[in-house]
């Protein structure tokens, strides 16, 4: 157990972070940025959308959320998961790109208009629907959900092996034992770790910097509005609001405020600012928006929640957008290395989440708070997939709309229904 003192010198260098220099919080920026790049370039890639335009919009959607939100939440928001397989039967049957973006565009609307109805009818009903034994399971699944995806990206051949260990001891020993800044760039040090350790294993292909150009803009394309393409891209917002929601609450945890996003700024705020992000990627090219996980590991193994560094992150985006050699650097980092990083990231979610029951005290030993949260875990750990006509409910949102169903129609609150 560390000591008093550690606790307190780590407190101090949380609460001084606002001090730091630019070119330290210019680093704590890059964090974020690597933290998010993984993903974000991959439903570009399996959508048949431009990644170039994907970052760019990620970029300035973080942008125009913070605006939206006063800048009081610490969040990133980079491309969905939830929108993959409606945008690609999009493009492939349906229109293609431009037909895709008027779907994301009515997606990002569909945003607002909920977000108006929760500004009318009052954060109350977010905190009534989503209590603790609700948000904690979803906030453990959001984090194990991704865990496949981290031993898959580092695992593989046994000089893999090795660039992911040491690229998750680097990330290790800089969160525990570093001091001063090195102590809340974890994330880098680990990615520096492995990469040194790739480069000597002959696994980094600095081709992408060579052949790219210094300056190029993204493929941005013009959308076209079909009423098909709508119907079958724009519903999907259903489920990632209720992901977004899951992903607010989370950041909030995280950072240590409860539920205090939910009234300032507001969930209406954050939904918003989301919808608006959403329909800003349609008009470019870009696939929809929506808050990451990853970045929420970042800010939990940092406790650095500032949010000028998230969009010192954004700003680090639109560069790889419109640099492509800065962008090819970013892509010779192996997948091993950023796979054992992002290993670390997604424990440490769903920690949140064990700490969100652990903290309001939920009573596990009531009956229906067992079934809520077994629910939760079950459906959404267990792969269950809902399809209704063009709408797929993912393991995740079918996990978390079950449990929220499920603690309102249970009798009991906060007292048992049944003898165990």
């Amino acid at each position: 157990m560390a000591s008093q003192n550690d606790k307190i010198n780590n407190d101090k260098a949380v609460r001084d972070v606002d001090k730091l220099p630019m070119a330290q919080g210019i680093f704590l920026g890059l964090q974020h940025a690597l933290a998010m790049f993984g993903a974000t370039i991959l439903v570009p890639i399996l959508t048949g959308l431009h990644v170039s335009v994907a970052l760019f919009t990620a970029g300035v959607g973080t942008w125009l959320f913070h605006f939206i939100t006063k800048k009081k939440v610490p969040a990133y928001l980079g491309s969905s998961f939830a929108f993959i397989a409606p945008i690609t039967l999009v493009i492939e049957q349906h229109g293609g790109i431009p037909a895709a973006q008027g779907g994301i565009i009515a997606a990002g609307i569909i945003y607002a208009i909920v977000a108006f109805i929760i500004y009318k009818v009052g954060p109350s009903l977010i905190k009534k629907i989503f209590p603790p034994i609700v948000t904690g399971p979803v906030i453990i699944s959001i984090g194990l959900i991704l865990a496949p995806v981290a031993i898959d990206m580092s695992t593989g051949s046994t000089t893999n092996v090795v660039v992911a260990i040491a690229s998750l001891l680097g990330a290790v020993v800089a969160a525990i034992y570093a001091k001063g800044f090195l102590k809340i760039v974890p994330i880098i040090v680990g990615l520096e770790t492995g990469y040194i350790v790739a480069i000597i294993a002959g696994l980094v292909d600095f081709s992408p910097v060579i052949n790219n150009a210094w300056i190029g803009l993204p493929e941005f394309t013009v959308p076209q509005f079909s009423m098909r393409a709508i119907t079958i891209i724009a519903p999907v917002a259903v489920v990632s609001m209720v992901e977004h929601v899951g992903d607010i609450l989370a950041i909030s945890e995280t950072i240590g405020k409860g539920r205090e996003l939910v009234t300032d700024p507001g969930i209406h705020r954050t939904m918003l600012g989301d919808g608006l992000a959403t329909a800003l990627a349609g008009v470019f090219g870009g696939p929809p928006n929506t808050t990451y996980g990853e970045n929420t590991g970042v800010l939990a193994i940092t406790k650095v929640y500032d949010s000028k560094v998230m969009r010192i992150a954004a700003t680090f985006a639109i560069a790889m957008a419109v640099i492509p050699k800065f962008g090819g650097l970013i892509e010779t980092i192996p997948t091993a290395v950023i796979g054992r990083v992002s290993f670390l990231l997604y424990g440490m979610i769903a920690t949140v989440g064990i700490r969100t029951l652990v903290e309001s005290q939920t009573d596990l030993k009531i009956s229906r708070n067992l079934v809520v949260g077994a629910t939760i875990l079950v459906l959404a750990l267990g792969g269950a997939v809902l399809k209704i006509g063009n709408i797929e409910f993912s393991s995740l949102a079918l996990g978390a709309l079950s449990g929220v169903i499920l603690n309102i129609v249970l009798p009991g609150g906060e007292e048992e229904f049944a003898s165990a």
